[in-house]
């Protein structure tokens, strides 16, 4: 099952429609929860195809609704960043992409499917600790969800 496919399928699994339309010019894709619905551009590219749809979908996960509050209108969108990072990035996947693209972000994103500020959003969710690299640790001894040790 390819990433996509799984996406989907976590979207029916929920109960979140997706829909294709005509979107402005400065929006990919947006969750609306009272109608459990994404809507996406009609023609992105697969990579920006797969990272809206899996943001948006971290949107529905979480019951987002739109706030013009900032600071919560950032917590939202870093949550779903990192939510999407997570779903779409392995960190061995990751840790070759950025040996051979030599961290050049751009490359990654190519190399991985994805788009760059998925790569960003999975460099935030990264915590270097002397010779080992945690994958979002938490509080406590052996909270992390990967632990790689690094020279």
């Amino acid at each position: 099952m390819t990433i996509d496919t799984h996406l989907e399928r976590l979207a029916a699994l929920a109960g979140i429609r997706i829909e294709y339309a005509l979107l402005p010019p400065d929006r990919d894709g947006e969750y609306r929860h009272k109608h459990r619905t994404i809507r996406l551009r009609r023609g992105m590219s697969a990579r920006l195809h797969r990272s809206v749809l899996a943001h948006e979908l971290a949107h529905a996960v979480f019951a987002d609704e739109p706030s013009r509050f900032g600071p919560v209108h950032a917590k939202q969108e870093r949550r779903a960043n990192e939510w999407a990072a997570l779903r779409l990035i392995h960190h061995d996947d990751y840790r070759r992409a950025e040996e051979l693209h030599e961290g050049h972000a751009g490359g990654m994103a190519t190399e991985l499917g994805v788009v760059v500020s998925v790569i960003e959003a999975y460099r935030d969710i990264l915590l270097r600790v002397e010779d080992a690299v945690y994958v979002r640790p938490r509080m406590g001894a052996g909270m992390w969800d990967h632990r790689e040790d690094v020279a």
